[in-house]
C-alpha cells in the first residue's frame, strides 16, 4: 500500500544533509533539475521534436551537460536559490542559519527568508509570524502583482512561486498552532484561489478551521470543491458539516461512509485508543496514521460542538461499537493542532 508523507504545520523545516565540503558536489534536488532545464532548454531554438529529445538525451547522458550544473548560476537570485536548497538540507541548525542568511543577502525573495530564519531564530511566535509575514511580502514584491494576476489558478506549476507559496502555506501554520483561526483562513484561502489544484495539500486544514469555527457554508463548499477527494479528512469532516447544518439523516450516511473509509478515527474520537505524543511521518489511506493526522485537523472542531460529539457517540454504540468503548462522551483531542508535531 502506497505510503504518502505526512503534513506538518510548522513552520520550519530542516531536513537531513547535505555535506558543505563535499567533493563531488551532491545531486541537485528535483526542483533544482526542473528550474536547470528550463534554463537549458531556453538557450535552445529546435526545428521539431526529434532535436528535443536529441537535446535531452545529449544533457541528462554521460557524455552531455550535466543538469545542475548549465554553465553555472546566472543571477544573484540563482546563487540565492541554491544556498536555499542546501539551507534545507543542512546537517544542523547552525548550518541552516548561515547558509539562509547568505541567501537572503543574495536575494531575499526566496525560501530562505522566512521559512528558515523565522524559525531557526524567532524568540516567540509573534516574531516567528512577523518573519513569515516579511517573507510573503518579500515575495509578493519578487513576483510582481502583474505575474501574480497573470498566472492566478497556476501557482505550484511555475517554479518561481514556489518560495512564495511555502511561505504562506508556513505563515498559516503558524497562526493556525495560535489558534489564530480566522487569519490562517484568510491564507489557507488565498493559497486555494492561487493554485485550485492544491498541491500542499492546504485544503484539509482549512476545512477543519471552517468547521472549528462553525462556518459550515463555507465548509460546504470546499467539499464540494474537492468532492472527489477520498481520504479521511474530508470523510469525517463531512459527517460534521452535515449535522452542524441540521441535517440528521445526511450526517448519518456520511458517517457510514467515514467508517468505512478509516474506523481508526472513531477510536480517537471515542477514547478507545490514545493519540500519540508525535505526529506520523508517512501515511496510508485507512491506517491508524491517517486517522492521527485526520484528528490533528479535525478534533478542536468536533470538540467544539458537544451536542455533535454526543450524537457520535450514541451512532457509534448503536452500530454495536467495541464493548470496552467509553459510554459517557468522546473525548476529544488534541485541543490545539500542530503543538506536538515532529520536524517534517
Amino acid at each position: 500500500m502506497t505510503k504518502m508523507p505526512a503534513k506538518s504545520t510548522k513552520a520550519t523545516k530542516v531536513a537531513k544533509p547535505a555535506k558543505t565540503n563535499r567533493p563531488p558536489a551532491a545531486p541537485p534536488s528535483g526542483e533544482q533539475l526542473m528550474r536547470d532545464m528550463k534554463k537549458a532548454l531556453g538557450k535552445q531554438t529546435f526545428a521539431n521534436i526529434a532535436e528535443v529529445n536529441a537535446f535531452m538525451q545529449n544533457l541528462m547522458g554521460s557524455g552531455g551537460q550535466p543538469l545542475g550544473e548549465p554553465g553555472g548560476p546566472e543571477s544573484l537570485k540563482d546563487e540565492a536559490q541554491d544556498l536555499a536548497f542546501e539551507a534545507m538540507e543542512a546537517a544542523t541548525a547552525a548550518q541552516a542559519r548561515s547558509l539562509a542568511k547568505q541567501a537572503v543577502e543574495k536575494h531575499p525573495g526566496i525560501d530562505a527568508m522566512g521559512v528558515l530564519r523565522a524559525g531557526l531564530d524567532a524568540g516567540s511566535a509573534q516574531a516567528a509570524s512577523e518573519g513569515l509575514q516579511q517573507a510573503v511580502e518579500a515575495g509578493e514584491r519578487s513576483l510582481g502583482a502583474k505575474f501574480i494576476k497573470k498566472n492566478k489558478g497556476h501557482f505550484w506549476l511555475i517554479l518561481e512561486t514556489r518560495p512564495y507559496m511555502r511561505a504562506l502555506e508556513h505563515l498559516a501554520g503558524t497562526y493556525r498552532a495560535e489558534d489564530l483561526n480566522k487569519d490562517a483562513i484568510n491564507v489557507y484561502e488565498k493559497m486555494l484561489e492561487l493554485n485550485p489544484n492544491d498541491n500542499q495539500g492546504v485544503r484539509d486544514s482549512l476545512l477543519g478551521l471552517y468547521l472549528a469555527i462553525g462556518a459550515t457554508g463555507e465548509a460546504g463548499k470546499l467539499l464540494e470543491a474537492y468532492k472527489d477527494d477520498s481520504m479521511a479528512n474530508f470523510a469525517w469532516a463531512r459527517v460534521l458539516q452535515r449535522f452542524l447544518s441540521h441535517d440528521l439523516p445526511g450526517a448519518a450516511a456520511a458517517l457510514t461512509i467515514a467508517r468505512k473509509q478509516n474506523r481508526f478515527v472513531e477510536l480517537f474520537l471515542s477514547g478507545q485508543k490514545k493519540l500519540p505524543r508525535h505526529m506520523p511521518a508517512s501515511y496510508s489511506p485507512g491506517s491508524e496514521e491517517e486517522a492521527i493526522l485526520c484528528l490533528d485537523n479535525l478534533a478542536v472542531a468536533w470538540g467544539n460542538f458537544k451536542p455533535a460529539s454526543l450524537w457520535l457517540m450514541d451512532q457509534l454504540m448503536k452500530e454495536a461499537a467495541p464493548k470496552n468503548a467509553p459510554a459517557a462522551k468522546l473525548m476529544m483531542v488534541p485541543s490545539k493542532p500542530g503543538k506536538k508535531r515532529n520536524d517534517q
